[in-house]
């Protein structure tokens, strides 16, 4: 078996890549590493997004860990343009899996990115990495861990929020929810 942790961001001022964290957030990303101060990682990768390297660095300094840099953990841009409607086409986004908007990323496109990171961690034996990411693209994850994860449960994440993989041979993936506001 081994081991993954997926956070997803502490809470931030903002949606663009460079929104930092709130003070609120960085008061949760130093909960963060109190919460992971027993467990054992041996790397940090996070989202190129600013809010998402802020929520991993409390925690790498901590373990004295550099933070590497993944594009496959951004977060998923739905439309390049604006959408008055862009919560209902994401709950859509849920369902249709291809569904693409203007600009934007499937579903199944960003699922596949993310899936793609974390496999290449278990093809070359890395264990026990955190993966610090964002709540579109981590319920993505999580719905390809268990295809009854949908819209709902991307709805229940919270910022920030914690879910440990644990993957064992032929594929078998069990996931836990170990955030708890």
């Amino acid at each position: 078996m081994k081991t993954y942790y997926f956070v997803r961001h502490c809470q931030a001022d903002g949606q663009s890549e460079d929104a930092s964290l709130t003070p609120q957030g960085i008061t949760q990303s130093h909960k963060l590493a109190q919460l992971f101060s027993g467990i054992q990682l041996n790397q940090i990768i996070s989202s190129p997004y600013k809010r998402a390297i802020q929520t991993a660095e409390p925690l790498a300094h901590a373990k004295q860990i550099k933070v590497q840099i993944d594009k496959r953990l951004s977060e998923r841009r739905l439309s390049s343009q604006p959408m008055e409607d862009w919560y209902e086409k994401l709950k859509l986004s849920f369902s249709d899996m291809h569904m693409t908007c203007e600009g934007g990323e499937s579903s199944q496109e960003a699922m596949n990115r993310i899936v793609e990171a974390l496999y290449e961690q278990i093809k070359l034996g890395r264990d026990h990495t955190l993966f610090a990411t964002h709540g579109n693209i981590m319920s993505l994850l999580l719905k390809h861990a268990d295809p009854a994860i949908g819209f709902k449960e991307w709805e229940q994440l919270s910022n920030p929020d914690v879910y440990i993989l644990k993957y064992f041979k032929a594929d078998h993936v069990e996931i836990e929810r170990i955030w708890h506001k």
